[in-house]
């Protein structure tokens, strides 16, 4: 039997008040719908597959996340035996009710031909609650899920909780029913 999903998980990657501090930028930033990458490099915007906004914080908190995420590097190598080079521009994820993320995965599958095809391992970080029934700043719906073929995995929304995937595990983010999920995106290549 194999450990299935395989993640590399972080707990306190970031502790409540920098949580929070990422969250009140977020809420204050502007954005913009959320892209999806196909056939076209520049991506474009597709609501039955994703729902959710991107956002844009100031380019400290911007800075802040790189460098933990860069300081995090190597032990994600050593846990996923890989060699990687750089990461990603984080995305700082948005979604509201109703807001979801089929079923996908992000890169080295083999097949398209562009950028995203060389990212080894994805993460996301979350920076808020999801909870049966939340309290102020937690979330209902808005679950991360790994599927293959035999089973799905549901992985608990802790704040500040950092979690690592091959780019080629199959993922989703269920829709939200209600509050709000703040959370951020980056690969690693």
């Amino acid at each position: 039997m194999t450990n299935w999903p395989d993640l590399f998980v972080v707990s306190q990657f970031f502790d409540q008040p920098v949580c929070d501090t990422i969250v009140a930028e977020m809420k204050a930033a502007a954005g913009a719908a959320a892209t999806v990458y196909g056939s076209t490099v520049s991506g474009t915007i597709d609501e039955t597959v994703r729902r959710t906004f991107r956002v844009r914080p100031s380019n400290e908190i911007v800075a802040l996340v790189t460098r933990r995420l860069l300081s995090c590097r190597e032990a994600v190598e050593k846990y996923f035996a890989v060699s990687l080079k750089e990461c990603e521009d984080p995305q700082f994820l948005r979604y509201r009710e109703g807001d979801f993320f089929v079923a996908h995965q992000d890169g080295n599958t083999g097949l398209l031909r562009l950028d995203t095809e060389q990212r080894l391992v994805s993460t996301v970080i979350f920076l808020n609650r999801e909870s049966e029934s939340p309290e102020a700043g937690d979330y209902c719906g808005g679950s991360l899920v790994f599927s293959n073929l035999r089973e799905r995995f549901r992985m608990p929304a802790e704040p500040g909780t950092l979690v690592a995937f091959r780019s080629e595990t199959t993922h989703e983010v269920t829709p939200v029913t209600r509050g709000e999920r703040y959370s951020i995106a980056s690969w690693y290549r």
